[in-house]
């Protein structure tokens, strides 16, 4: 089996270019077992799948890791202690963006430290749920003061757009990364933000490349699921789904997995995930199973090469289907629009 490849966000950090994702251990997915948890971040620690993404919204995640962590030390691997590296997220409230002060936000990262068992956040990465509450920048330099005292390694963002991003660059917040949404059916990165993340030395954390779930071998040849969605997560890749030009074109763009997946001997979602670590500026995929039985398929994606012709018939696949309108996130944010009224906009305090 090949290694798990890494890649250099910044000088002197390295992750694996696969993340364990964590928001399918967070409330809303069903239930969770605390030890198999833990035990499945041995697991993936051993297999070299060495970073691990999380949020201070995710219920109960932040403490999980930190479980992890101390776990660690207390069976003394330090070997494992020195490779993890653990992202989490700054999400403020919707409803306090407006009344938001210092103190509260150094209280959610201490809080933060806390539940990770940390010294230090290794990567902080900041969201903002109200571009017309316009105090972001103002918000951002503080975790730019917090950096500078010690208490985070790294800065990055999650869902914002090109614009968006560029008004942080110039403000002189020292952005490493931005954790957007990019897959096979959401394009909306290539439209401006590779380029610019290209231009500003930003790496690209992708979440969604397998689409909760929606580019796998489970969903070839199935009819378009009707009614409420099993979780979140499928509902929201199903208007996706639906924005880039419906289920036929997603189960045509299936099948074309499906063929190189026999080419190669391994399953649509492994053929999609290598499909975005070719993607210029992504420098890991954010993975997220609930529970079991997908490790061996992650460890193994790096034995999988992709060549030019496969490559070239997956862009004409995409470049067929339409692209959700507006740059990253932008759809998202219209809190009465169909993408808006799924999500969830006040979790801090859990």
């Amino acid at each position: 089996m090949s290694k798990v490849e890494r890649a250099n966000l910044a000088p002197g950090y390295e992750i694996s270019r696969i993340l364990k994702g964590s928001w399918h251990l967070a409330g809303g997915h069903g239930a969770v077992d605390r030890d198999t948890a833990i035990a499945e971040m041995y697991a993936y620690m051993d297999a070299g799948i060495t970073a691990f993404d999380c949020a201070d919204i995710y219920t109960g995640v932040e403490e999980l890791i930190g479980a992890f962590r101390a776990d660690c030390k207390a069976k003394g691997r330090n070997d494992l202690l020195d490779l993890l590296k653990v992202h989490t997220k700054c999400v403020p409230d919707l409803d306090k963006l407006a009344t938001i002060q210092k103190s509260d936000l150094q209280a959610t990262i201490d809080r933060s430290l806390r539940r990770l068992n940390a010294d230090r956040l290794d990567l902080v990465q900041f969201n903002w749920w109200d571009m017309d509450v316009p105090r972001h920048l103002e918000v951002a330099s503080w975790l730019s003061d917090f950096q500078k005292e010690g208490k985070i390694d790294k800065l990055g963002t999650t869902n914002f757009n090109t614009d968006q991003m560029q008004d942080f660059v110039a403000s002189g917040f020292h952005v490493s990364t931005i954790q957007t949404q990019f897959s096979l059916i959401d394009r909306r990165p290539t439209k401006k933000m590779v380029d610019f993340c290209a231009a500003n030395n930003i790496k690209i954390l992708c979440y969604g490349t397998v689409a909760g779930g929606f580019l796998s071998d489970k969903w070839l040849g199935v009819a378009e699921p009707v009614g409420e969605m099993e979780n979140r997560s499928l509902t929201k890749y199903k208007l996706i789904i639906d924005d880039i030009g419906g289920w036929d074109a997603f189960q045509s763009l299936l099948r074309l997995l499906r063929r190189i997946a026999d080419k190669h001997g391994v399953d649509i979602a492994s053929v999609a995930m290598r499909a975005m670590l070719a993607e210029p500026q992504v420098a890991g995929i954010i993975v997220g199973v609930r529970h079991g039985g997908h490790l061996g398929k992650h460890a193994a994606l790096f034995d999988l090469q992709l060549d030019s012709d496969d490559m070239a018939q997956i862009q004409a696949a995409i470049d067929g289907n339409s692209i959700v309108d507006g740059d990253c996130y932008d759809v998202e944010r219209d809190r009465n629009g169909r993408h808006g009224r799924i999500m969830k906009y006040n979790l801090s305090e859990h």
